[in-house]
């Protein structure tokens, strides 16, 4: 019984000592010195505010892509203890002493030392020999662009390695195949790949381009099992529904999970809230809320409103009015009705509430019980202080004269009736019969007698000037729009701030309208209302893309005839800047044109069924091509249809895959074209001349990639090996 103790218990271990020392090296050629320099260095300034924003818990959001990115980062900065308190405003400010620097740039110098195992173990599962595979990951360890940008609070070294970590998962995955399908390792593997590009995506969008590729791999080699004879439609099905489950439904799934976080942790409300819906910024903490909670959910008639226009580009406004009129005539001679002026307003002000009337009642309290208001009610709009009517006519608009001019009326005992009915319509209405609700409906007021729409027309002009003159206090016009075809939503209104109207007095009303209102009803949203508000303010919102003195097109990253000065220390002639090995991006080049040409002779040779290679070389130079060229062609070739600012660190991940390819062309050529041993010898002593000079090259450069030692104003100037390069030289 027991017998098993008669012999000693052996647990034995095989390490990859290439492996281990690549990682070795990696880590220290991205964490040495990593807390220098103690300033912010370029988009460190960025990044940074969000760092803050999230150890402050206030709500932002950033047009640039997902939150996962931004939240590791964050994450730094907490296992650094940082509070959140400093000023991100100034490229090249020294921080203060309670920013850990080193913190919250460890995670990205530990995304870009590991890139360098894993390059190795890419070109090892695409079945080439170790000696080009530790290759490739010395290219990677000695580029110095990848080694910059993975030393600083950037995301460039993050994306690449989900990245890589995606593609080396699904080449795992799929070697598993062929002898282990099922297994524990094989699903391990494939829900990787789906975690990984899920990741690679919640970091940057570039890391769709990706995650695109592997898909579209993933399918042709399904598209090949489906030919199988060996295999059962039961087991197609089964390794149908685990694809589908591993590369699409998790990625989704952790996917919408980085944006469960993000809110959860931003409750408070912060600057970017009013961008943001009405229902979204009362779901914050402070903000919207503290004026918002407890507010009643139903419009009745006789309830007080404010109404907020719904697009909120250029800025949130609300339909105001005040006791000035519309000049009599316009300075280019038109007339108007010199009816109370309607606007909207981009502040909070007591002249921003109206009150719901019945049409066929003169009170403007609410009753009891409340008559809430229904999609397709006829309403008049009272102003609050006023308390005149909303009202438009047939008569041209002050600053857009194709629509009609919206007033509050002021009977003159003329020819010009009031004409102040509006019907409610809730575009957001699950059914006919829906009730307008507080912050949650939003709604379009369409005028009963032109059948004209309620608009902020500002919205549409803005950046052209087009607001209301002196005399409208440059105020964003509102017009009765008679084109009304679809719902844009510069159309479309929603209640902000609402209470129940008690006073039927003018002056006790006027009372009323100044103070706060407190009742017990809550609009939380759901958190899929939140995700889809938030995705598409991330899609849609655009800041303007201003010339920044470093942008490049994608033309000039292939040669780099471009750099990016990062840092520059304020007395001495130490910098940093992103140039890349010139070597190693002058070898990618000729790779890939290589990897081309030899490619479409073979094609053509193949259709003449001549074979110049055995058929598993060939399918190793096709595979390797498709991760390695696939990889490059889909992370370049979509920024020359990007109309946004694009800098030299957008080609990192495009050049990554490109360097992969240098020794997948190199071991080919040794094998097939160098066919005797003198030609073998001569091409070995080739490359290792060559790699001599990606050694030397780096060493040159990696004073302006690590930023020491300081280097005088002549070795700077030998530094400029292209007139292109903007390297900093102070004068003497």
């Amino acid at each position: 019984m027991l017998g098993f103790l008669k012999k000693p218990v052996v647990v034995s271990m095989e390490i990859n000592m290439n492996l281990m020392a690549l990682t070795v090296m990696g880590l220290i050629s991205r964490l040495w010195g990593l807390s220098y320099p103690r300033a912010v260095v370029f988009d460190e300034v960025y990044y940074g505010q969000f760092v803050s924003l999230y150890m402050k818990r206030i709500f932002f959001v950033d047009d640039s892509g997902p939150p996962f990115g931004h939240m590791l980062l964050a994450l730094g900065g907490y296992l650094g203890g940082f509070d959140g308190n400093f000023l991100w405003n100034r490229i090249g400010a020294e921080y203060s002493m309670n920013v850990p620097v080193w913190s919250l740039r460890l995670l990205p110098a530990l995304a870009g030392a590991l890139c360098v195992p894993l390059a190795y173990q890419i070109l090892v599962e695409l079945q080439f020999s170790h000696c080009a595979a530790f290759g490739a990951a010395l290219l990677i360890l000695l580029e110095n662009s990848l080694i910059t940008q993975s030393r600083f609070m950037l995301l460039e070294s993050v994306l690449i390695f989900f990245i890589l970590l995606a593609v080396l998962s699904y080449l795992k995955f799929y070697n598993l195949q062929r002898h282990s399908s099922f297994s524990g390792s094989w699903w391990f593997w494939l829900l990787l790949t789906g975690v990984a590009c899920s990741c690679a995506v919640g970091v940057k969008y570039m890391g769709l381009f990706t995650y695109v590729l592997l898909l579209t791999i993933a399918g042709l080699h399904f598209w090949h099992m489906i030919g199988d004879q060996n295999l059962s439609n039961v087991a197609l099905m089964c390794h149908f529904l685990a694809r589908g489950l591993a590369l699409i439904i998790i990625p989704v799934a952790m996917y919408l999970s980085f944006f469960y976080v993000h809110l959860i942790l931003l409750y408070r409300s912060g600057p970017h809230d009013q961008i943001m819906t009405s229902a979204f910024q009362a779901s914050l903490e402070g903000g919207l809320a503290r004026i918002t909670q407890g507010q009643p959910l139903e419009v009745a008639y006789g309830s007080q409103i404010t109404l907020r226009n719904v697009l909120g580009k250029p800025m949130q406004c609300w339909l105001h009015s005040h006791t000035n009129t519309y000049p009599i005539r316009y300075d280019n001679g038109r007339g108007s009705s010199h009816q109370q002026q309607v606007t909207c307003y981009p502040f909070k002000d007591v002249n921003n509430w109206w009150i719901v009337k019945d049409p066929g009642m003169q009170q403007l309290v609410v009753s009891n019980p409340p008559r809430p208001v229904r999609h397709g009610h006829i309403v008049q709009l009272v102003h609050g202080i006023t308390t005149r009517y909303l009202n438009t006519h047939d008569v041209a608009a002050p600053v857009s004269p194709h629509s009609q001019e919206v007033s509050c009326y002021i009977d003159y005992n003329i020819s010009m009736p009031a004409q102040n009915l509006w019907r409610v319509e809730i575009v957001n209405r699950e059914s006919d019969t829906d009730v307008w609700k507080t912050i949650l409906s939003e709604v379009r007021f369409v005028h009963v007698n032109t059948s004209a729409v309620l608009k902020a027309s500002g919205f549409l002009f803005q950046l052209s000037g087009a607001s209301l003159p002196e005399w409208g206090y440059r105020q964003l016009e509102v017009v009765g729009e008679k084109l009304s075809k679809g719902y844009h939503q510069s159309m479309i209104w929603n209640v902000e701030e609402h209470r129940y109207g008690k006073s039927q007095e003018q002056k006790e009303r006027e009372v009323e309208l100044h103070s706060p209102t407190q009742m017990d009803i809550s609009k939380n949203l759901s958190f899929m209302a939140k995700f889809t508000e938030l995705q598409w303010k991330i899609l849609t919102l655009k800041n303007e893309d201003t010339e920044h003195k470093y942008s490049s097109s994608a033309f000039d990253w292939i040669t780099m005839d471009t750099n990016i000065a990062y840092w520059l220390h304020p007395t001495s002639g130490a910098q940093i800047h992103l140039l890349g090995n010139v070597v190693t991006w002058a070898s990618a080049n000729v790779a890939a044109l290589l990897y081309t040409c030899l490619s479409l002779w073979y094609l053509i040779r193949r259709r003449r069924k001549i074979y110049d290679i055995p058929e598993d070389a060939w399918q190793l130079w096709v595979s390797a091509g498709g991760v390695c060229g696939g990889g490059w062609a889909v992370n370049y070739l979509p920024f020359f249809l990007m109309e946004k600012t694009l800098f030299l660190y957008h080609y990192l991940p495009a050049l990554t895959f490109q360097i992969l390819l240098i020794p997948v062309v190199l071991q080919h050529l040794g094998n097939h074209l160098c066919r005797s041993l003198l030609l073998k010898s001569m091409f070995s002593a080739l490359v290792v001349a060559w790699f001599s000079s990606v050694y030397l090259v780096y060493c040159t450069f990696s004073p302006v990639t690590y930023g020491e030692p300081p280097l005088s104003a002549a070795e700077l100037k030998d530094l400029r090996w292209k007139d292109s390069w903007n390297i900093l030289i102070r004068k003497q």
